[in-house]
């Protein structure tokens, strides 16, 4: 598949949800340092960059707080590159804005209620984007170089290691359980 260098920053404990098929959707708002700070899609495909510095496991639902301790495993701060191994394609930007709307929602991901109802409302007049998303796992992880551009509260970078032309990718889920879930999600919003 051909890749743009452009990737999306996420808790590595979310890629890891992603990534195992346990959610197909991430929710923004946008970082303290977007330029407009609104979140706004840039790409409607991307890599997943790993953040690791901000989970926590408070904000996890308590079945998925190990998640964190997974993904902590071999990471350090001083590392001086980061392992991409997640693509993934936008299928739909749903906004929402009211409480309701993101309690229908619980279901699907592995974040706590209270986390959820924080993001909903922080900068209370912006809607929570909920990017639901049609993922892919690379058959051979990248090694990226840390940049200091990569650094900072922001949602989009620009991966600036060279990365091959044409990656091989897999599906995290099949067509038919993919379009399941996304039905159900959508099927859930509109009660």
């Amino acid at each position: 598949m051909d890749t743009q260098p452009i990737a999306l920053k996420e808790w590595a404990s979310a890629i890891k949800a992603l990534e195992d098929g346990t959610q197909i959707f991430i929710m923004r708002k946008g970082g303290i340092v977007e330029e407009t700070r609104d979140f706004q899609v840039e790409s409607e495909a991307f890599f997943l960059y790993p953040t690791y510095e901000h989970q926590r496991r408070e904000l996890l639902k308590e079945d998925y707080r190990g998640v964190i301790d997974e993904t902590l495993t071999g990471w350090s701060p001083e590392d001086s590159s980061v392992k991409v191994s997640t693509y993934a394609k936008l299928v739909e930007d749903i906004e929402i804005s009211d409480q309701e709307q993101l309690n229908k929602l619980f279901p699907f991901h592995i974040w706590t209620e209270n986390f959820t109802e924080e993001r909903l409302k922080w900068k209370r007049k912006n809607p929570l984007h909920i990017m639901l998303l049609r993922v892919y796992k690379l058959d051979s992880p990248v090694d990226v170089q840390i940049e200091q551009a990569y650094l900072g509260c922001k949602s989009w970078i620009q991966i600036q290691t060279d990365l091959p032309g044409d990656l091989s990718m897999t599906p995290v889920l099949d067509d038919e359980e993919f379009t399941a879930q996304v039905r159900e999600i959508k099927r859930q919003l509109a009660s």
